[in-house]
């Protein structure tokens, strides 16, 4: 019994094992069709996500590869202008160099003032006025001088302006090689200043010309000539004034000479207003003389406007009359008759306009008389 109740539960055993088997392998394989079947869905749902995100990168490679082509190009470019900003530098300092060189010499440096100077009477005008002369000498009990301008002011007055170019110190300043030793230069460019100030006062420009004021005017060519000595030498500007010197730059020089010849423009204006007045003044006596003409004319109608009427009146009562009667005796012409004169009644208007009168004429040549003495 025991024997049959092992075999039987060895049969029982082995069906629940492969009951148990065939049950797990076909859970197994759902469980595997089902998984085989969500891995499909979960790829196709990432290629869906990644597929924008990769179409982006491929995008952003190419524009990378673009900005690589520009840049490369744009760096060889960038490469050429420096290139060529350096040789546009060397040639500049090698010129400026030169510039500098060539300003150490006085003749250079004098006749460069010049041009400046002229090339601001230019710009303020006074050109085309002809208000200026240049290098007139004069002599003094200090010898011969020779202002470098004189300007001309209505009314026969003038200023007198020197040009001064102290660069020698200035220049040296430029090319120090530390701070003190600048320094120092544009202490002695100062002292330069100054001393073409003490000069200037020395030659007494006013004293030579009557018409112009006790002062002179220098004029250093550069606005930074003046304010380099200024920063050293603060009480320049008292300096000059107190020696009647004033100082002056290209912008102030210019806004002096505007201002002339704005006075000049003022002047001609007046001496046009004198010429319309005589002109208005000789049309009113020309006018004037006219109406006696015209009162003349009327006049000399009048008498043959009279005359008219006294031989008309004259062929009427003795004339026509005899010739009327050789009609009467047969003599005349058929059916021709003589006709009336016709007499001529009107007569010219007087003039009564006070301008047109004789009187007013003398009147009006007395006026103009008048303003030319004046004028003179």
């Amino acid at each position: 019994m025991s024997d049959h109740f092992k075999a039987l539960a060895s049969d029982v055993l082995q069906n629940n094992t492969k009951t148990f088997v065939q049950i797990a392998k076909g859970e197994l394989e759902k469980a595997q069709s089902s998984v085989v079947g969500d891995l499909d869905s979960r790829q196709q749902a990432i290629d869906n996500l990644v597929k924008p995100v990769r179409e982006s990168l491929d995008k952003l490679d190419a524009k990378i590869q673009d900005l690589e082509k520009a840049r490369t190009g744009a760096y060889a470019s960038l490469v050429e202008q420096v290139r060529s900003l350096a040789e546009t530098q060397n040639y500049l300092h090698a010129e400026t160099g030169k510039l500098v060189q060539a300003l150490r010499s006085p003749i250079v440096r004098g006749r460069w003032g010049e041009v400046q100077l002229r090339r601001v009477v230019e710009l303020a005008g006074m050109v085309d006025h002809c208000d200026f002369i240049e290098q007139q000498t004069l002599t003094t009990d200090e010898g011969r001088v020779r202002p470098d301008l004189i300007v001309s002011l209505p009314g026969g007055k003038t200023i007198v302006i020197d040009s001064k170019t102290p660069l020698n110190a200035y220049l040296e300043a430029l090319e120090a090689p530390d701070e003190d030793s600048r320094i120092s230069r544009l202490r002695q460019h100062a002292m330069q200043v100054r001393s073409h100030i003490e000069e200037l006062s020395r030659k007494g420009y006013w004293a030579q010309f009557p018409t112009t004021p006790e002062f002179v005017v220098l004029f250093l060519p550069g606005e930074v000539f003046f304010s380099a000595a200024l920063e050293r030498d603060p009480l320049l500007i008292e300096f000059g004034a107190d020696r009647k010197v004033i100082l002056a730059t290209p912008t102030t020089l210019i806004a002096l000479l505007r201002a002339v010849a704005y006075g000049w423009n003022q002047e001609k204006l007046a001496q046009n207003e004198l010429a319309v007045r005589q002109l208005g003044a000789e049309l009113y006596k020309r006018l004037s003389d006219m109406g006696g003409h015209f009162s003349s004319l009327g006049r000399s109608l009048n008498a043959c406007v009279n005359a008219f009427n006294k031989v008309a009146g004259n062929i009427e009562t003795r004339v026509f009359v005899t010739a009327r009667k050789f009609s009467e005796l047969g003599a005349g012409a058929m059916g021709v008759d003589i006709r009336p004169l016709d007499q001529v009644d009107q007569i010219t208007r007087d003039i009564q306009a006070p301008e047109l009168l004789p009187e007013m004429s003398e009147n009006a040549a007395r006026e103009i008389e008048e303003q030319r003495n004046d004028r003179t």
